[in-house]
């Protein structure tokens, strides 16, 4: 189901259940429109996602790893003013819309309590995130300023008075009890019932106006049928469904959704977690990322270009002796060449005698033209070790920024910075600023094998060079795609298990540009054997001496593997 009102009130539900009482200890935000209130509560901390994403706007207990930004936004330090160390006194939900508001009791400037409302309104593109007090409903700070010509209905900037999005007047399913729904539409054919139960009741999606629909229609007490099928959202069975073609969708409850399985999780949060993990990663690198990967393709762009004009110089410079015998026959016979001619043909006495026509110049006599094409020879000959030179120089580049395209692939948000960093520092990104502090690096992606022994993945060229040349001990088994950009993976054993290297391999082959290939080949050996080249870009090594295993990339064993922080 899509997040409707009926979800909403799911998810208030559960977090009423887990925090309401608990402290706010930290307030984080580590992506643009997203933040993170970490709550105490009976000895357990809860990280509480709220998300204003256009496309994945939610509000959930995650686990999903986060990696904060080095500075601060500053909506997160005026958040920290407000809400670090308050406690969340209810959790409400607007009606049965997609608004839900966290209440705090706070001090002001002069020491007095007054309260605060963060409220949450999920609604696509314009979902938004508000730090409102509570008193006089002025808006003290947003996530998402909106100009006053892209919103005349209300206004959305700090100072104004907040305001409900406009009211559908559809009755609040939780408060009227769905009394008379059942009668209202027996009358109408099944194919309508959920069109009616849209036109009526609030917060309904067309996936939960159909599953109503269902429950109505099964036998018994239709309007029971309807009370019971409503109050399972407050009885939570959170389930993910997974239809026949592999499409991922959700609910509260088992609704017994048509061809599809169902997996069924302890809390929202859980199944959250497991819906979006690929998808919201996937969004949030997509955007985090977008500058690079505009800058990578122009860098490949470019290269590429270059190549070939420095293989069409080579070609020129193959035919460099053809230029020498034009030259040589026009300085022999100038006699032949008059001001004013476009070619002339000369005997090749280089080629028995045959007539081999000449382009000429036509400003220039003989000996001139002559001494024109002395001139090109000259430098094309000269041209071919700088050429040669160049085009590997040129070969480096475009290895290396397919393989940057290769670790955005599959780079999740922490390693993204990264990336940045590395391409800034060299010299792709310009930047006004020069921090003189060191960067800082994030840390590899930690997986466990099936037998207890640690591996580690660098997912980026920062992360990889720390792990395999800093890191790393020297016995350690280093692991890596053979001949194709990928991660560096870093088994720390000097003797591991056939099972541990085999699922190693599966991870070097997963992390790398094969992802989707079958029998990698991934090469192995100790980390003591790696060597990085003087003036090599981060990342880059060299070796001898390896084995190679062939394996095939499993999505589901990357998953089991990972270690959850």
């Amino acid at each position: 189901m899509p997040l409707d009102g009926l979800f909403t009130h799911a998810i208030v539900h559960e977090l009423n259940t887990l925090i309401t009482g608990g402290r706010i200890t930290k307030v984080h935000q580590p992506y643009s429109n997203e933040i993170v209130l970490v709550v105490r509560n009976n000895g357990q901390n809860y990280p509480l996602l709220l998300s204003a994403h256009p496309s994945y706007a939610r509000a959930q207990i995650t686990y999903i790893p986060y990696e904060n930004p080095q500075t601060a936004p500053n909506f997160v330090m005026f958040l920290r003013r407000y809400l670090e160390g308050t406690k969340i006194q209810r959790i409400e939900q607007v009606d049965n819309d997609r608004i839900i508001n966290f209440y705090v009791n706070a001090r002001d400037e002069l020491g007095d309590v007054q309260e605060i409302r963060v409220t949450l309104e999920m609604m696509g593109r314009h979902s938004n995130l508000f730090l409102v007090r509570e008193h006089d409903n002025r808006i003290l700070e947003l996530i998402k300023h909106v100009p006053a010509d892209q919103n005349r209905v209300r206004s959305l900037f700090p100072g104004a008075t907040y305001i409900l999005p406009p009211a559908q007047n559809l009755l609040n399913p939780f408060e009227s009890g769905l009394d008379g729904l059942a009668s209202m539409i027996l009358d109408e054919p099944f194919d309508n019932w959920a069109k009616q139960i849209q036109s009526t009741f609030q917060g309904f999606s067309r996936d939960s106006a159909l599953a109503l629909a269902r429950a109505i229609n099964q036998d018994g007490d239709h309007l029971a049928n309807a009370r019971h099928w409503l109050a399972q959202f407050d009885n939570l069975q959170p389930t993910l469904f997974t239809s026949a073609n592999g499409g991922f969708s959700y609910a509260a409850f088992n609704w017994q959704q048509e061809s599809a399985s169902a997996q069924s999780f302890n809390t929202i949060g859980e199944m959250l977690d497991a819906y979006y993990v690929g998808k919201a990663e996937r969004e949030r690198v997509n955007q985090q990322a977008g500058s690079l990967v505009r800058v990578v393709k122009n860098e490949l762009k470019k290269n590429i270009t270059k190549r070939k004009k420095l293989l069409n110089t080579l070609s020129d410079a193959e035919n460099a002796d053809d230029l020498k015998v034009k030259g040589d026959l026009l300085i022999t016979y100038p006699h032949l060449v008059e001001k004013g001619m476009t070619s002339v043909q000369i005997e090749n006495y280089y080629d028995n005698n045959n007539l081999l026509s000449i382009t000429l110049d036509p400003k220039l006599n003989g000996l001139k033209n002559a001494e024109k094409y002395f001139t090109k020879y000259r430098k094309l000959r000269t041209a071919v070790d700088f050429v040669n030179e160049q085009l590997a120089l040129t070969d480096a580049e475009i290895s290396y920024f397919n393989n940057i395209m290769a670790q955005l692939d599959v780079a999740s948000p922490k390693d993204v910075e990264d990336i940045r960093i590395e391409l800034t520092t060299e010299g792709y990104i310009r930047t006004k600023k020069k921090s003189k502090q060191r960067p800082k690096v994030s840390h590899p992606d930690r997986f466990e094998s099936s037998d207890g022994t640690l591996i580690d993945v660098g997912k980026n060229n920062l992360q990889n060079e720390r792990l395999s040349l800093k890191q790393a001990d020297r016995r350690d088994i280093w692991l890596h795609v053979q001949k194709i950009p990928g991660s560096h993976v870093i088994i720390h054993d000097a003797n591991p298990s056939e099972a541990t290297l085999i699922e190693a391999a599966k991870l070097a082959a997963y992390y790398s540009k094969a992802r989707d290939s079958a029998n990698v080949p991934v090469d192995y050996l100790p980390a003591g054997k790696l060597r990085k080249p003087n003036g090599a870009k981060p990342g880059f090594v060299i070796f001898e001496g390896q084995q190679t295993l062939y394996v095939t990339p499993d999505a589901a064993l990357v998953s089991q593997l990972k270690i959850k922080k």
